[in-house]
């Protein structure tokens, strides 16, 4: 069994005041494979002095010095890539397409920021005013347990291409995770105190730097309701936010999709990440003229998925990451029921042939209308809704509380990207094109405030100041 301890402030490792002990599971055997010592509101302002003793000097610094910086802890992650991905197995569950995916964007955001910051001017003349885009301070970013040390990294690579010092607050339920990553990022040789890691919980240490008057910004991911706290929070001190919250993404197949291409396109990206995703296509916009075509076929593939543990290179589907999240979704399938929705495949309970972990069954409905609180609010676990439609399905795809992420299947290319260009989504993905690093990432609506990665996201690390002489 893992036992962590230890923090990281000002360069080291070091004990926490906090003396809070929580238990690590495994989700695929429910068995305790550790415990972290969680920091408190103390350590979280001892965070918060250190990263602001070391902003003046790091602030000054230039690309010359932030882009080998980046670099160092490409190498540094890198590195360590395997040992990320035993840890995101055991202690979260994903499966092996998941797992190495994350384990490798890991070290890659480094270099996507560096690329962008070689490219980024911070200077700028407008008109008869110098503009500069300056470090905003003490950035607090808190990370959640779908994908932890992916956040963790982006969110850093971000404030170290700015300037900005930053105080990092994993979600706990991912302590080792984040032991591995603090170890690698140690190794790359950063001035003290420009990052630091704090263990502890969202109300405790999380509340703490949302209000904290050292910080000068908040970069969350998560729900959309702890999302409205640090809003709130944030507020009283004007702190700049981003907020990276919920999905209930739509998945809209046109007429003149290839269903053959399209479905399995939807599949994925429904149960992608075991549905534990906010970009996941939970919501299946499906022609009503061709819905006998499409759910034979939607059937078929999902009653095919496998689901179990990750070391199955076969299995698409993981547990959930807690006995929470687990009776979580299971109500979840139970409501649609009670709603009135059909199952066309799934249900309630374990998969057969698994008896203990936290797993559930791949599940569709259909007989689903929008205004059903299983195609409203976010399940974030294994659970797709089909809505059928005639003309209105861009309307019924823009009617949501979220806008993240939304997905068109068409034969047509024209076509789609005409749909796309009316859907009210951070992102539109045509035919399941790849991930691009370096574009903008954020929501419409409640999915968020404010964009990650590239030159959007190192923006929102930095405030203008005109000078006119």
């Amino acid at each position: 069994m893992r036992g962590i301890d230890q923090i990281y402030i000002d360069g080291q490792f070091v004990t926490p005041h906090g003396q809070e002990l929580f238990d690590l599971y495994n989700p695929a055997t429910e068995e305790k494979i550790g415990q972290v010592r969680l920091g408190d509101e103390l350590d979280a302002r001892a965070a918060v002095a250190a990263a602001k003793r070391a902003f003046p000097a790091f602030s000054r610094t230039g690309k010359a010095e932030r882009v080998p910086m980046l670099r160092r802890l490409h190498d540094a992650v890198a590195a360590r890539a395997e040992a990320l991905a035993v840890a995101m197995t055991r202690e979260y569950g994903a499966p092996q397409y998941f797992v190495e995916f994350a384990a490798r964007r890991a070290g890659s955001v480094f270099l996507d920021m560096a690329q962008t910051l070689e490219a980024f001017d911070f200077t700028q003349t407008i008109g008869r005013a110098e503009v500069t885009l300056q470090p905003l301070g003490v950035v607090a970013a808190i990370t959640p347990w779908n994908s932890n040390f992916g956040f963790i990294c982006g969110k850093l690579a971000t404030a170290i291409a700015a300037g900005c010092t930053i105080v990092i607050k994993p979600i706990e339920m991912s302590a080792i995770q984040t032991q591995v990553l603090t170890e690698a990022l140690h190794e790359a040789g950063l001035p003290a105190g420009v990052f630091n890691i704090v263990n502890g919980r969202g109300d405790v240490v999380g509340a703490e730097l949302s209000a904290h008057p050292d910080v000068a910004k908040v970069s969350f991911t998560g729900s959309t309701a702890v999302g409205r706290a640090i809003y709130r929070a944030a507020s009283e001190t004007m702190k700049r936010v981003t907020l990276e919250l919920g999905g209930k993404g739509p998945n809209i197949i046109l007429e003149d999709a290839d269903l053959d291409t399209a479905i399995p396109t939807v599949v994925f990206m429904g149960f992608v990440n075991s549905g534990q995703a906010c970009v996941a296509g939970t919501r299946i916009l499906a022609p009503r003229s061709r819905m006998a075509e499409i759910l034979p076929q939607l059937r078929a593939a999902v009653a095919a998925i496998k689901v179990g543990e990750a070391s199955d290179p076969t299995v698409m589907v993981g547990p959930m990451v807690s006995q929470k999240q687990y009776d979580r979704v299971q109500g979840y399938i139970r409501l649609g029921l009670q709603e009135g929705a059909e199952l066309l495949v799934g249900g309630e309970g374990r998969p057969e042939g698994l008896n203990r972990g936290w797993f559930v069954r791949p599940t569709v409905f259909t007989g689903v209308s929008n205004d059903m609180r299983i195609a409203r609010e976010e399940i974030f676990g294994p659970v797709l809704c089909i809505i059928p439609y005639e003309a209105e399905a861009i309307a019924i795809a823009n009617d949501t509380t979220y806008g993240l992420q939304a997905y068109v299947a068409s034969s047509d290319p024209a076509h789609a990207r005409r749909v796309a260009e009316q859907l009210e989504s951070g992102r539109v993905v045509i035919n399941g094109a790849p991930h691009e690093p370096l574009a903008p990432f954020g929501g419409f609506k409640q999915s968020g405030i404010g964009r990650e990665y590239g030159r959007f996201g190192l923006e929102t690390h930095l405030e203008a100041r005109a000078i006119l002489a």
